[in-house]
Formats: C-alpha cells, structure tokens, sequence
C-alpha cells in the first residue's frame, strides 16, 4: 500500500516531469531566459498571475503564445489601447429578436480564455484595467447583474514596456499587488542572441508539441497546496516581509530611509506558494530558505514602492530586496 512519503514523491516527480516537458517544448522556440520561464511556470503551478516587463523585441508575447501552444487550453490576446472599453474585455449583451420575440443575449469577451495576453496594461485607463483584475482575482464577471463563471485554469499574464511611459496609464500599487509576480525580461547574452538569429533567419519550422491540458494543471495546483513548510521557514518568509514596512519595531534603518511603502500579507502568501511550486519543480516536497531567497525579487520589487530619497540615489526596489536577504536573520537552524 502506497504511504504518504510515496504520494508525495510521485507528486513531486510528475511536477518535475511537467516542469522538463515544458522547458523542452519551449526551448525549441525561445532561447535563454530560463529563469523567466520557471517564475512563469511557478505562477501558473500557484493559479497565480504575472505581469512582465521588458523592452520590445524581447520576445515577452512569443514566450507567452507558445506556453499556450504547449498547453492544450484556450489562448486569446487582448491588445490594450486608450480607447478600450471594459465591455471589450468582459463581453456585452446585444438585443435578439427571434419569431418576433425580442431579448437581451450576452456575448462573451475575450477574458472568457484559461490563458490570457494582455499586451502592454499599462496603455489603457484605468476602468479598463479594473475590468481585468476583477476577473483575476474573482475568476466570475458580472454584467447586467449576472454572474459568468471563468474557466479554470485562468491564468493572466499581462505585459508592459517600462520605457514608453508618454500616454500610459501605471498601475496603482493596489491593483499591482494582484500579480503574483513581476517578471523582469532583460537583454539575452551574446551566445543566445546569435543562436536566435541564426534560428529565426533560416529555414528551420519553429513548432512546438502541445503536452499537457487543463486537468493536468490543475492537480498541479492541488499538489503545491500539499507542500510542507516548516514553521520556521514561514515564520523567516514574513519577517522578510515584515522588513519592507517603513516604521516597524525591527525595520532596517535603510527601509525607513529608502522605502515609501511594503508589502503587505499577499507578499507572504505568494513567496510560501512560489516556494511550494519551486520546490515541487525541483523534485522535493518541501520547502528550503533558497526557494524563499530566490522569488523574493520578482515577488517583492512591484510591491516595494520607493521614495524620493531611493530615486535621487539610484536604488531600485530589487537593490531593497537585496539588502532585506542580507539583512533578514536565518532560522537558527538553517534549513
């Protein structure tokens, strides 16, 4: 009879598995950014959703088209301008008239997709951009005072270009805290930008497998949640939050110099759940300090808002995050 230890290992190795088979149906169309994938990977592992950030031409929507490929579930792109409305997004009702009978009939939007693209956020006001976080963090849309259930897995995965800003609209700090990561895309290393090019420019067919559906990442899900965390690592994860929040007991002197607002309790709970999937994805069933340490940039920097002072000296809220794991004590027993 299968022990508990057994379930759990078999657990942790189809996460694995999933993890390799993906990497492998990705790498056929993108190159490098390995550790861009396993923060996306982590996200969709969690039933959580990432907001990615680069320049153009950085392959930002093609990563996400071709995770969509390889996962045999609804895929629809959602261009943002300045006149998108919310009804574009969420669907509206159009009047029928059948035998003579007129009525009102809802026609469903493009956010009724398990994988969304919404390309550059930032580029439309923000009702519209309202319209979208409530059906991430609701999973349902209401119109005319009904209630449409989204399919799940749904899975956000919203782009912007932090160097256009003229005619952008930021995203408030609040609406921010509802992506459990920011992915940050930067530049490839020579060897990776000659593989692309020489890749992109001949006559090779670019083309991946589909190998994994809905279900499949649904007990994904279900299995992170399973994850053990010791209680010290919990009780390190919400100190190292807890350190981000200026005029705290145990604030670092340089939180209060440089930090205009922390994170707050959504900044616990997505580190434990990124380190449970990270954990899982490595082939273990639990959770390590590492995991913590590695996600707390991509889940942090968007959560830690710095003031003047921070601007006028070059400190990035990553450099924050930096000095929090350098500063933050270990547990006692190192784990």
């Amino acid at each position: 009879m299968t022990g508990p230890t057994d379930a759990a290992t078999i657990g942790a190795e189809r996460v694995a598995e999933g993890r390799t088979r993906i990497l492998t149906e990705l790498r056929k169309v993108i190159v490098g950014q390995d550790d861009v994938i396993d923060q996306v990977l982590i996200a969709l592992f969690t039933g959580g959703h990432c907001l990615i950030t680069g320049v153009p031409g950085l392959a930002k929507t093609l990563l996400i088209k071709t995770l969509a490929d390889i996962l045999d579930l609804d895929f629809k792109r959602i261009q943002f301008t300045p006149d998108l409305m919310p009804s574009d997004i969420t669907g509206t009702e159009i009047l029928d008239e059948e035998q003579g009978t007129r009525r009102l009939r809802f026609v469903k939007g493009p956010i009724f997709a398990q994988i969304i693209l919404a390309d550059e956020i930032n580029r439309t006001p923000p009702k519209t951009q309202a319209a979208l976080l409530e059906a991430m963090q609701e999973y349902h849309v209401t119109a005319a005072g009904r209630t449409y259930q989204l399919e799940r897995p749904f899975f956000v995965l919203a782009t912007q270009n932090p160097i256009e800003l003229e005619g952008t609209y930021p995203l408030p700090e609040a609406q921010l805290d509802r992506f459990m990561f920011n992915v940050v895309i930067g530049y490839l290393t020579e060897d990776d930008e000659v593989s692309v090019v020489t890749k992109t420019t001949g006559t090779e067919d670019l083309k991946s497998s589909r190998i994994l559906g809905g279900p499949d990442i649904l007990q994904f899900q279900e299995l992170v949640r399973q994850v053990v965390i010791a209680e010290e690592i919990a009780r390190y994860t919400v100190r190292l939050v807890d350190a981000s929040r200026p005029g705290r007991a145990n604030t670092p002197e340089f939180v209060d110099k440089w930090v205009k607002w922390g994170a707050g309790l959504r900044a616990s709970q997505a580190l434990v759940r990124g380190a449970k999937a990270r954990a899982l994805m490595s082939g273990r069933y639990h959770v390590s300090i590492k995991d913590i340490q590695a996600l707390a940039k991509p889940i942090l920097r968007h959560r830690v808002m710095t003031n003047f002072y921070a601007e006028s000296e070059r400190i990035t809220p990553d450099i924050v995050v930096d000095r929090l794991i350098e500063t933050v004590p270990l547990p006692k027993s190192g784990m």
